[in-house]
């Protein structure tokens, strides 16, 4: 019996427009082939924007990895030939088309799995220094913490004014 805790996230290349029939048909090769041990999730990641058409606004769902599909699996190569067979699927991402899992960095960075609890090492009215971005190397305070988007809001000085800037975490790093 396999655990389903030695899963790892992969990703799948797919044909332009096929992210919404892969992920259908995955799932239901999980469910016709039992396979529930194995193939632990199918995800593509979205995201809500606003889009302006003839002066009136709504809110549209946009898929953030075009083209890619996310799969939490434990790789075998039974599975490996029954996904890369789905209709849709051009292969798996990695050397040679041979999948290679995504990083526990990766994982996080991409908001793949919710069940993550992440460790802050910073709280508000923290200082802190600006490690990627336009921003990069500035040093600021923190105002407020949002754990749900994973940002923060942060006061840093520009050209001597003290500027609010909405920050990831994964974008700076607490000054000790």
């Amino acid at each position: 019996m396999v655990s389903s805790e030695q899963a790892k996230w992969y990703v799948l290349h797919t044909y332009s427009g096929y992210e919404d029939m892969v992920q259908d048909s995955i799932t239901k090769l999980v469910e016709n082939n039992n396979l529930h041990d194995y193939i632990t999730d199918v995800q593509i990641p979205k995201e809500q924007t606003i889009e302006e058409k003839n002066g009136k606004r709504k809110v549209v769902s946009r898929k953030m990895y075009p083209c890619y599909v996310f799969v939490k699996l434990i790789y075998t190569n039974n599975i490996w030939y029954l996904v890369t067979n789905t209709r849709g699927v051009t292969g798996f991402v990695g050397p040679g088309g041979r999948p290679l899992p995504l990083t526990e960095d990766e994982v996080k960075r991409m908001r793949l799995d919710p069940d993550t609890k992440e460790t802050v090492d910073f709280g508000v009215g923290d200082h802190i220094r600006i490690v990627s971005g336009p921003l990069e190397n500035h040093v600021g305070a923190i105002e407020e913490i949002d754990f749900k988007t994973r940002k923060a809001k942060v006061m840093v000085s520009i050209f001597g004014r003290q500027t609010p800037v909405e920050l990831e975490f994964i974008q700076f790093e607490r000054i000790s």
